[in-house]
């Protein structure tokens, strides 16, 4: 279950939809009514925190947004124009660091989708979609 709070418009998540699950970007917050309008490639509807779920941050998704990927001395870097990810391995998401500019952070638990999407429009005021 996800917070509404931590939601932003263009953020990719995993929704249940009457029993299938299903990844679909959210377009509109309703923080009254505590749900969140969701397309899921077929339509768009509105679903309850209960509905929506986190999706795990992994290889496909940052190719998805546009992100190349290379062998680093100590790791795997993937890229797009100036922003950095930097993990232990290929495909391994436990741990990792990502910079853009002079701002460099730390991460030593898995991240999501939405939450990665949030701190690269932190950290570049742009936010991340996908094409």
């Amino acid at each position: 279950m996800l917070k509404i709070g931590q939601l932003k418009s263009g953020d990719v998540i995993s929704i249940n939809d009457e029993g299938i699950m299903r990844e679909g970007t959210v377009v509109d917050i309703s923080h009254e009514e505590h749900q969140a309008l969701v397309n899921n490639g077929v339509q768009e509807f509105w679903f309850s925190q209960e509905e929506m779920f986190a999706v795990p941050l992994d290889e496909s998704h940052l190719l998805k947004f546009g992100f190349t990927g290379e062998e680093a001395e100590d790791g795997y870097k993937y890229k797009k124009d100036s922003f950095r990810v930097l993990v232990p391995k290929k495909g391994d998401f436990s741990k990792m660091e990502m910079w853009w500019r002079e701002d460099r952070r730390h991460f030593y638990t898995p991240l999501s989708v939405h939450e990665f999407q949030n701190l690269y429009m932190d950290m570049t005021k742009i936010h991340l979609d996908m094409p």
